[in-house]
């Protein structure tokens, strides 16, 4: 399955996975099992192990006798990046399975999914360099008798929670930098989206990570991932998902053994546009922005915040690029939107849909449901005469749901922007360079784009302000992310002795 095939459709029988434990993967055995039916086929496509807790501490077992004993962590940095390249390599060999199973299990484009996968690849080839540039520092200005250095050691066993939006991605924004940084890793994936988790596991075995330092365990996030959070023998847990389940995260954290946390959470994001913006290019980003991914996307571009005296016009240019959007099969080539992942966010976004109505919002466009003979699919929506006070301009839908406010001025551009409990990211159009760069100076985002969107590679970190989470991703921060910093004061010569 290594070439892209002319055609593909569902399987004929679901591929049933083991979890992966101490490198290996382990049959289901007299476990119950979790089927996944594809969102977009409504077939069965994949069965998983439902772990149990002894599964969950087994796991961690084996991650903290990996770092304990220093089969990873202790070796050099050009040794781990042979491993980051290897795994990279392989990647892109078996690239067609992956992003085959993404798109089973998550209801994707087939194109998108690729395009995806590529990019984890280059994920971990970057991560690799990464692996022997990591460095401290030293101070040699403490006098003649101290030498002081500073070190940045691995912070131990990372309990890593990824959600069912970007599977892969999320997965592979922050596996390859913290196996970068010589920590171990126990992963749970969302259930209904395990594959490509239990695929990357083999893949790193196969590519020479030693037993041990990457395990996965299958199963709900009320039991199992419940069960990380709460684990007394993971140092830091780095979950991604929403807010809500976040700020569980930070209590649990406070009630265990406060272990470290990195956290990307909701996201309300704004696209400014500015009526001296390239309107075409800026309707084609703001039309991206929303229907990306279906908009199960924490960083799309929800809020559309454009100048009162192109408002209108603007908005006619973005429903007509989106009513030209492609929905269909997933696995179609010419797909541009494909299927809503699950039930419960087929409801939600449904019900958000009828309240924006209900609450006064005018629905320009959008919104209906396709019937396209099997599984779940929503058209993107426009919402205008929207107030600020409103649900479907205040809470993250996580859906191909946009809102219009207009703006006036720089400034209530700004207020409208930062008028949110997150941020996570932002994007401003407009072709004056002073007016583009004072916007992403005042608003309060962690991701940024000028004239583009949804944009990004494995250089820049990732992350949010306010209730957006802690921490960062990628980059040379992402790998810092994952250490801790230790001072170290030696002595130079003879000690002068104080009770002398």
């Amino acid at each position: 399955m290594n070439k892209p095939l002319t055609r593909l459709s569902p399987p004929a029988e679901p591929r049933e996975f083991g979890f992966f434990l101490d490198g290996r993967a382990v049959p289901a055995g007299e476990r119950s099992l979790i089927e996944r039916r594809s969102p977009a086929h409504d077939v069965p496509v994949t069965r998983i192990p439902h772990c149990t807790q002894d599964d969950l501490d087994a796991a961690v077992a084996a991650a903290r006798r990996a770092f304990d004993d220093r089969r990873w962590s202790g070796l050099s940095g050009a040794a781990r990046a042979g491993v980051l390249l290897k795994a990279g390599a392989l990647i892109r060999e078996r690239a067609e399975e992956i992003a085959y199973f993404e798109t089973l299990e998550n209801g994707k484009p087939i194109a998108q999914a690729r395009g995806e996968v590529a990019g984890c690849a280059d994920m971990f080839e970057y991560a690799s360099g990464l692996a022997r540039s990591l460095h401290g520092d030293s101070f040699n200005n403490l006098g003649d008798g101290m030498f002081g250095i500073v070190t940045r050691e691995p912070v131990g066993v990372v309990g890593l929670i990824t959600p069912w939006n970007f599977p892969f991605l999320i997965l592979c924004e922050r596996v390859p930098y913290i196996l970068a940084s010589g920590c171990t890793i126990v992963a749970k994936p969302s259930e209904v989206t395990s594959a490509s988790t239990l695929l990357l596991a083999g893949i790193l075995t196969e590519a020479g990570l030693p037993d041990g330092c990457m395990n996965v365990v299958t199963g709900p996030g009320s039991s199992i991932g419940q069960g990380m959070i709460e684990h007394m023998d993971i140092d830091m847990l780095s979950f991604t998902g929403s807010t809500g389940v976040g700020r569980r995260c930070v209590e649990a954290a406070a009630r265990s053994n406060f272990k470290k946390l990195g956290l990307e959470l909701g996201g309300k994001n704004p696209q400014i546009v500015f009526a001296d913006a390239d309107l075409e290019d800026a309707a084609d980003g703001v039309a991206f922005g929303i229907a990306f991914n279906t908009g199960q996307c924490c960083v799309s571009g929800s809020r559309l915040i454009v100048e009162r005296s192109v408002a209108d016009r603007f908005a006619a240019m973005v429903q007509a690029k989106l009513e030209r959007v492609r929905i269909g099969d997933p696995l179609d080539e010419s797909t541009q939107v494909g299927a809503i992942t699950t039930e419960a966010q087929n409801a939600t976004i449904l019900g958000y849909l009828r309240k924006g109505q209900e609450e006064g919002a005018r629905l320009l466009c959008g919104g209906t449901v396709a019937d396209l003979g099997a599984g779940r699919f929503i058209g993107p929506a426009i919402f205008t005469d929207v107030t600020r006070d409103m649900s479907i301009v205040r809470d993250e839908i996580f859906g191909p749901v946009l809102t219009i406010l207009p703006f006036d001025t720089l400034d209530e551009a700004v207020e409208i922007a930062n008028d949110t409990i997150y941020g996570l990211a932002a994007s401003v159009w407009s072709q004056d360079i002073d007016k583009a760069l004072t916007v992403t100076r005042r608003v309060r985002a962690g991701r940024f784009w000028v004239n583009t969107t949804l944009a990004g590679g494995p250089e820049l970190p990732l992350g949010g302000f306010k209730q957006s989470g802690w921490g960062r991703e990628a980059g040379m921060y992402g790998v810092e992310e994952y250490t801790q910093v230790k001072s170290v004061h030696v002595e130079i010569g003879k000690r002068r002795h104080w009770g002398a």
